[in-house]
This record gives structure tokens, C-alpha cells and sequence, in this order.
């Protein structure tokens, strides 16, 4: 039987041009704000956000009041909301403009990071048309993440069109130059929220392991990342309050999808692929889907994936401390079922009949994520959604 160690090495890496940063620990943001912005030398920011952070907690005060010290605060946009409506893109626009901004600085969860995402890459089709001769450097953003989603690792964006499409924007440059991971400004996410994107997390790590795309030595912090949100999601979830474990978890998100550049801009796998489906169509949160795929995805891997594919996925096993069960694909097997039992501890176990997604779509929800062509994995593929309705 061949194993991971049979397979020749052949894959390739680059960093992202545009990181200059990653600050973490608690409080750390009161530090890493002024000192980003001065590396990047920024003089105005718009803080881009969602309502309810804005409204209900005092988190993006906070930074709004760092950044008035440093004398570079120009306004607060908050009409992100889930799944980010293009409509909220515009405007953001339009307000950047308004307040002279020359960075984004986003608080909250992915839909505030990939608006920003998508603010910038608008921005840059309209100047690119007002500037003669050579193309702007994009402009900036700085994330602050409050959830696990690990949005503000990629070069992508996802947004809801107006008719309610999910439209994908992808730029090198549309990476977040900085990013701070400070644990105490997550105190006030709401559970379900924080462990619902925790999953996502491990939906990044899981799947990055059976990916093409992903290099041998981010797989192996995918390893590290799937055992430390095991354990601290577990944790974060008896004691909210618990700052050791909110850390971990936003170091073990960050190592789930590690920034790099890449070529083709896509989803992950499966589950990934499912849940962008089922996301933005039925307004079910992607923590959740990932919640209602992850698991039977990776039992349906022992099926179907490769033999180096399923190594890496039995091998998690090990950095999870528990016992292979003699086979390769007995191990894949274990590890859906311990992600299904992670899911269950949670208390995130839901169903695609509570988020209303009718029956009869079923087919079609397989069809748009997996095509056509191969028809027994299309068979499958319905059978998985089928597992979870």
C-alpha cells in the first residue's frame, strides 16, 4: 500500500507582496495600529465595519480612539452586512472618497475584510480610469479580525451582487498589508459566531490537506492548526472568557490558511465549494456551512480522494493524539467522525431543512458545485447533502 512517503515532492511557494505585519497577543492592537500605519505611512483611515459591532460593543470605539491619538481617523462605514451586499460595497466607495481616506482599516469578520477587499478593487478601476500612464499602487487595508473565518489571509473577495450572485474579485495586492490578532478585542463576539467560524477554520485547515494548490509545509501547519482548534475551540466554548484559548485560535486560524500567492483563485474543495452554494442562495453563515459539510465531505474522501490525498488526511490523527485504526482510509473515516463529534460538543449540529433549503434543490446545489461531467461523483456529491438535510 503506498503512503505519503512514497509521493515525490513537487509543488512550489511565494510569499504575498503585500504583508508588512502580524501582531498578536491581547492588547497588542493599541501598539500595532500606530505602528502599521507609520510603516505604511498612512494618514487617513476609514474603518470599515459591521452594525452591530459598531453599535452594541464598544470594540470599534476602541479603535476608532487609537486611531484619533495617531490623528489619522477620517470616518466609520458600517453598512456590511452578511455575505456582503454590493450595495454596501458602493457606498463605501463613495465614503472613502467623501473623507479623503488613503487606508481601510476593518474591524469584525470576513464580510467587513472582503468588503474592504472589494472597496480597494473598485477603488482601483476608477482611479486606474482618472490616472494617464502608469496603473496606482492599490491602496491598503489593515484587518482586525474578531471571528476565526481567516478572511484577511487571502487575495479574494466574495460579495452578493444585486441579484444575488456571489461574485468573486481577486488581485495580488488586495491582501491585507496588516493584520492584528488581539484576543481581547473578541470578548464580545457572540458564541455561535466565534465557534461557528472556528469550524470555518478547520474547514481551511482540513481541506488544504487534500488540496493541489497547498504546499507540503502548509500542510503541516495544517496539522498543527486542525489539533490546536480541536482543543481550544473545546475550551473556548467552557469558558468564553478565556483569553490563553481566543489567542490560540486566532494563531491557529492564521496557520489554517497561511498567506500566500496564488494563480487561480478558487474554493479549497468540497466542502468549500458547498458551501459558497448554499451561503449567499439560503443566508446561512459560512461558519455554519462548513458546520454541515466538513464532516461527511472528508468520510466521502476515503472514497474517492488519492492515495496521497487520504495520507495526509490520516496523518492529522497523530497531531490529534489519537490511535490510527490500522488502515487509510479507517483513519479519513475516524477523523469525519471526530469533526462530526467536534460539531455536536459545540453545539452547532444543524440541518439544511432548519435554514429552509428546499428539497428539491438538492440536485442542483451538486450540480453548480461539482459540474456535470462526472456523474457518479455528482451521484455522491447529492448523497452528502442529502446526509445533512
Amino acid at each position: 500500500m503506498s503512503t505519503t512517503n512514497d509521493i515525490v515532492l513537487a509543488r512550489s511557494y511565494a510569499y504575498t507582496n503585500t504583508l508588512e505585519g502580524v501582531y498578536y497577543g491581547p492588547k497588542c492592537v493599541k501598539t500595532a495600529l500606530p505602528k502599521l500605519l507609520d510603516t505604511l505611512g498612512a494618514k487617513r483611515a476609514l474603518v470599515v465595519t459591521g452594525k452591530s459591532l459598531r453599535n452594541k460593543t464598544d470594540v470599534v470605539a476602541r479603535i476608532e480612539n487609537i486611531l484619533k491619538k495617531s490623528n489619522a481617523f477620517g470616518a466609520t462605514f458600517s453598512e456590511i452586512g452578511e455575505h456582503t451586499p454590493e450595495a454596501g460595497i458602493e457606498n463605501g466607495v463613495s465614503k472613502f472618497r467623501e473623507v479623503d481616506a488613503d487606508i481601510i482599516v476593518s474591524v469584525g469578520g470576513g464580510s467587513p475584510i472582503d468588503a474592504s477587499k472589494a472597496i480597494i478593487f473598485k477603488l482601483q478601476q476608477q482611479r486606474a480610469q482618472e490616472t494617464s500612464g502608469k496603473e496606482p499602487e492599490f491602496l491598503r487595508q489593515i484587518a482586525i479580525p474578531t471571528t476565526l473565518s481567516a478572511a484577511e489571509y487571502t487575495s479574494g473577495a466574495g460579495y452578493t451582487n444585486k441579484q444575488g450572485d456571489k461574485v468573486l474579485v481577486v488581485h495580488q495586492d488586495l491582501s491585507p498589508a496588516g493584520i492584528i490578532l488581539d484576543a481581547e478585542l473578541t470578548l464580545s463576539t457572540p458564541e455561535q459566531l466565534w465557534l461557528s467560524t472556528g469550524m470555518r477554520a478547520l474547514d481551511h485547515a482540513v481541506e488544504s490537506l487534500y488540496s493541489p494548490r497547498v504546499p507540503l509545509p502548509l500542510k503541516k501547519l495544517c496539522h498543527a492548526a486542525i489539533a490546536d482548534l480541536f482543543h481550544f475551540l473545546v475550551l473556548s466554548k467552557k469558558d468564553g472568557k478565556d483569553l490563553v484559548a481566543r489567542q490560540r485560535l486566532q494563531v491557529a486560524s492564521w496557520m489554517s490558511l497561511w498567506p500566500r500567492k496564488i494563480e487561480n483563485f478558487g474554493p479549497l474543495g468540497l466542502s468549500h465549494s458547498l458551501g459558497h452554494k448554499l451561503g449567499a442562495t439560503y443566508g446561512i453563515p459560512h461558519g455554519i456551512t462548513s458546520c454541515l459539510t466538513l464532516a461527511p465531505v472528508v468520510n466521502l474522501q476515503a472514497e474517492i480522494a488519492s492515495q496521497e490525498d487520504k495520507g495526509y488526511l490520516a496523518e492529522a490523527l497523530f497531531y490529534l493524539r489519537k490511535p490510527s485504526t490500522g488502515t487509510v482510509d479507517g483513519d479519513v473515516r475516524k477523523l469525519s467522525h471526530m469533526i462530526n463529534s467536534l460539531v455536536q460538543e459545540l453545539g452547532l449540529q444543524r440541518t439544511l431543512s432548519q435554514y429552509g433549503v428546499p428539497m428539491a434543490d438538492i440536485e442542483q446545489i451538486a450540480v453548480r458545485a461539482v459540474g456535470q461531467e462526472d456523474e457518479e461523483l455528482l451521484s455522491k456529491v447529492k448523497i452528502v447533502l442529502g446526509s445533512i438535510y
